[in-house]
């Protein structure tokens, strides 16, 4: 698409979304958000102070020692509603590990390797393989949390190292799991799967045993008490060799997730075109589209988490900020979702020092134009919940495509005839998607048998290249939806050691060699039908070929794109590519020009908007979507002629008040911070006042700017019109 085009094209987007906007009275609500929605969390391990006052409605207060009651009123008291979260994998567990909780030592059920060496995760913590009573030692600490008055539990993390399973405990459970004796999860590829799926078994039974105590606590106490699962992404899970049960926990009594996807997990680096480097904004894409896709069918909640820094403390705050740009974009980039876990460990970012980009040998606290930026974005980030009319791809490639994935991915990350290490079999189908601006989803395999679960989807790409079907209704399934019109693109060269694992497709009475050759039995193809094949009203179009292969070669993404139009086609699906993913959210632009883009022709938008990753909030009337550029806009233009009020602010804003003569409203914010107000007037104002004194402000385009300090005491604002 030329650039006239995409100036035309904003153009028209703007006058539709404008009457849209005006009509739906969708425009920058900034003021006297409900905390009840619970729309922004942060998690913390230590108390509140001044310089971590948060414009959010949740604290998600960590750990279940002793004195964790104290800490939650200490939050309680300053205006957050609270939460209880823990590690379930790993934690300060030392009673029960070391024998003190029940007279028993449990360190049989450190997670240990081959060499007889624990994982560890800190001093004397260990991530644990959950025995039978693991579950029961969890819900004592649960309880001092709901005896607070906790409104939720969240526990985090259930993992499990692919590289352990040699410990006593596993070795317990595998006996009365399988009825048989242990075996190495390293010698075969069926025993690796076994063990894959027995430690999934494990944090699942755990996690299961929790939740069912607290919802009987909240039965017992007349309470509703949510749970949740704070979790990476099966995409990063697979990706570090880590087993978790994912797909399965709203099965156990699960309300929901947090998807943990922040720089540290989206820099871990992929294979594209034989080149193998971090693609930060991609990978966090693919993760918070799979996290996604886990509660669509269910409706539970899920929030994005994003980190402004990260675990990692060796980068420098440049590095940490764009970063955490990209990945804050990937996450607006899912308009299903609005709420958010703004950061995790707020005072390792506002009270951390970190590399100077100039002076790497310094270690610098936070720059201040960082502090104005990240609290003008979590301000818009609690203002995300727009209505479905008000929320459209503005620029994107062709919609309606995924890549299917299992839980399975993280089965066959070891062992003889492991998958690829980086992940090629994923990323060698979904990544030139993407390239090619296809805002592309991963779709869960365990999933697609719920009703109308596929029915957003026309296209569908499939390997079992590094996964396996989980069972027999998922093929039915997928046949069903080809049946009625779906594109099925299947890239596979048969060619993987576990599809000879001991599994529902070559047991009695099923005897096939590849679970490939059951889904085309029930496709009604031959197993060899290579090419286009007519299925119902849709299409199955099979390229034996390596997944992982064409990620690692010039080239590779070119065929798979080829291969998706041409599926596409038969179906009479439009294709189309993007240099640019450009989602409207209500006033709100999300925008991200696309690195090593298939579509070479930069975007452009025009209007009035002010970019809130910029610390000075300034309205700019042009913005190019250069390969790399991120963007968080608010678009003036798209707001009703006659608006007016905040629309956008490096602070809290409460109780804003609009007369003919004045407007005011109170703010507050990180202690300290340099705040920057941007309020829509339709003349200049007579004068600014904050705490009865003037103030520094500027007025221009219909926009007044207030510059002033952030404290905890709200500050009181008067604008005499």
């Amino acid at each position: 698409m030329e650039n006239y085009h995409w100036k035309l094209l904003g153009v028209a987007m703007a006058v539709v979304c404008s009457a849209l906007v005006h009509a739906a009275d969708v425009f920058p609500r900034l003021s006297d958000r409900d905390a009840e929605q619970e729309r922004l969390t942060f998690q913390s391990g230590g108390p509140w102070s001044p310089r971590v006052n948060l414009n959010a409605d949740a604290a998600l207060v960590y750990g279940i020692g002793r004195i964790m009651p104290q800490r939650m009123e200490n939050w309680r008291s300053h205006g957050y509603r609270v939460h209880l979260m823990t590690g379930v994998a790993w934690g300060s567990y030392q009673d029960y590990v070391h024998g003190q909780w029940n007279g028993r030592k449990h360190e049989d059920e450190e997670q240990t390797n081959s060499a007889g060496a624990p994982r560890a995760h800190g001093r004397d913590v260990y991530y644990m393989s959950p025995g039978d009573d693991y579950g029961k030692y969890l819900c004592e600490g649960v309880k001092r949390a709901l005896d607070t008055g906790a409104l939720a539990v969240v526990l985090e993390e259930p993992e499990f190292w692919v590289e352990t399973g040699w410990e006593e405990n596993f070795k317990r459970q595998w006996k009365a799991y399988y009825h048989d004796d242990w075996q190495a999860p390293d010698s075969s590829p069926d025993a690796q799967y076994r063990a894959s799926k027995l430690k999934y078994f494990l944090y699942r039974r755990a996690l299961s045993v929790v939740f069912d105590f607290v919802h009987q606590y909240a039965k017992e106490h007349g309470r509703e008490i949510r749970c949740y699962v704070a979790t990476h992404s099966l995409i990063n899970y697979a990706q570090w060799r880590i087993v978790s049960p994912e797909s399965s926990l709203l099965q156990v009594g699960c309300d929901g997730y947090i998807a943990q996807v922040w720089t540290g997990t989206a820099r871990t680096p992929n294979a594209y075109e034989g080149e193998r480097r971090e693609r930060t904004f991609d990978t966090a894409f693919l993760e918070y589209g799979a996290m996604q896709n886990l509660v669509r069918a269910s409706g539970r909640r899920v929030w994005y988490l994003n980190d402004p820094v990260e675990d990692n403390p060796r980068h420098t705050w440049t590095d940490y900020r764009q970063n955490w740009e990209s990945t804050l974009t990937a996450s607006l980039l899912q308009p299903e979702v609005w709420r958010y876990e703004i950061m995790p460990w707020p005072q390792r970012i506002f009270m951390g020092r970190y590399a100077s980009a100039t002076q790497p040998s310094r270690r610098v606290p936070m720059p201040k134009d960082y502090e104005t930026e990240l609290q003008a974005v979590i301000s818009a980030m609690g203002d995300m919940d727009q209505p479905p009319e008000a929320t459209r791809w503005q620029a994107c490639g062709t919609q309606g495509v995924g890549v299917l994935v299992s839980d399975t991915l993280m089965f066959q990350r070891a062992g003889p005839g492991a998958s690829d290490l980086h992940m090629g079999h994923f990323f060698g189908l979904a990544m030139p998607l993407l390239k090619a601006g296809v805002p592309v989803e991963p779709v869960q395999m365990e999933n697609i048998a719920s009703a109308g679960f596929l029915d957003r989807y026309k296209l569908l790409l499939l390997t079992y290249q590094g996964q396996k079907p989980p069972a027999p209704r998922v093929h039915e399934a997928l046949a069903a939806w080809v049946k009625r019109g779906g594109a099925l693109l299947v890239i596979d060269d048969d060619q993987d050691p576990f599809n000879a694992v001991q599994e529902w497709w070559n047991a009695a009475p099923m005897a096939y060699k590849t679970p490939r050759e059951h889904l085309f039995e029930k496709l009604g193809l031959a197993a060899e039908a290579r090419g286009v094949n007519r299925v119902g009203k849709g299409v199955v179009l099979f390229e034996t070929d390596s997944p992982t292969a064409m990620a690692n070669r010039k080239g590779g993404a070119d065929r798979v794109r080829a291969l998706a139009h041409q599926a596409a086609d038969a179906v009479g699906l439009e294709w189309k590519q993007s240099a640019a993913l450009v989602l409207r959210r209500g006033p709100y632009v999300v925008a991200a020009g696309i690195e090593q883009a298939a579509d070479a022709t930069l975007a452009s938008l025009r209007g009035r908007f002010i970019p809130l990753f910029d610390a000075s909030l300034p309205v700019v009337t042009d913005y190019e979507l250069l390969p790399g550029k991120r963007a968080l806009l608010v678009d003036l233009d798209a707001m009703p002629k006659d608006h007016e009020g905040v629309v956008a602010a490096a602070c809290r804003v409460r109780g804003e008040n609009f007369s003919s003569g004045a407007v005011r409203f109170k703010a507050d914010g990180v202690d300290g911070s340099d705040a920057v107000v941007c309020v829509a007037l339709n003349a200049k104002p007579r004068q600014v006042l904050i705490d009865g004194k003037p103030v520094d402000s500027d007025y221009a385009s219909g926009i007044l700017r207030l510059r002033f300090v952030n404290s905890v005491e709200p500050r009181n604002v008067e604008i005499d019109r």
